[in-house]
């Protein structure tokens, strides 16, 4: 069995608006996978719709306290890393408007296996924006969204093992 998330009680999937789930298998190590999670402004070097992301404060990666900004299907946010586990979790918080009604919780968890590692995604969300958007406009949006980010992280790390082999 996989680990899952560790939530913050405010951001618990019980009690949240929106949540979804996404895993997939990896033919990579752990370490290879996790080096593409936190080199966030190079996302888009396999995930395309992450082309807006900036880490905050001088850093190179993402990091236990980090705080980074991104544009996401055109909406802005600022996100805070709030779990950090080297080579196995990683976690922030996101505030999509001033006032903090709309926010969100996205935690990663990498879990090395006989063949690569399980890569786990999970993420909520809160508010009224995200409601509207996600919950009425879009339904399985973020679904589809974090399962296309899976499907490509492991595409990218798998080919990454294959550089180094040839």
């Amino acid at each position: 069995m996989y680990e899952k998330v560790t939530w913050p009680e405010r951001y618990d999937p019980r009690t949240s608006a929106i949540y979804a789930l996404n895993d997939i298998d990896v033919k990579a190590p752990p370490e290879v996978v996790w080096k593409l999670l936190v080199d966030a402004e190079r996302w888009s070097d396999y995930f395309p719709f992450e082309d807006q992301v900036k880490i905050l404060g001088g850093d190179t990666e993402l990091a236990l306290d980090t705080r980074f900004s991104r544009v996401t299907v055109g909406f802005p946010m600022s996100l805070h890393v709030t779990e950090y586990e080297p080579i196995r979790k990683l976690a922030w918080e996101t505030v999509v408007d001033a006032d903090h009604t709309a926010t969100a919780y996205h935690g990663w968890v990498v879990t090395p296996t006989e063949d690569g590692c399980h890569v786990l995604t999970e993420e909520t969300q809160q508010g009224d924006f995200f409601v509207e958007e996600l919950g009425r406009k879009h339904p399985g949006a973020l679904y589809n969204y974090h399962q296309e980010w899976v499907e490509r992280l492991a595409s990218a790390a798998e080919a990454e093992v294959q550089k180094r082999v040839v």
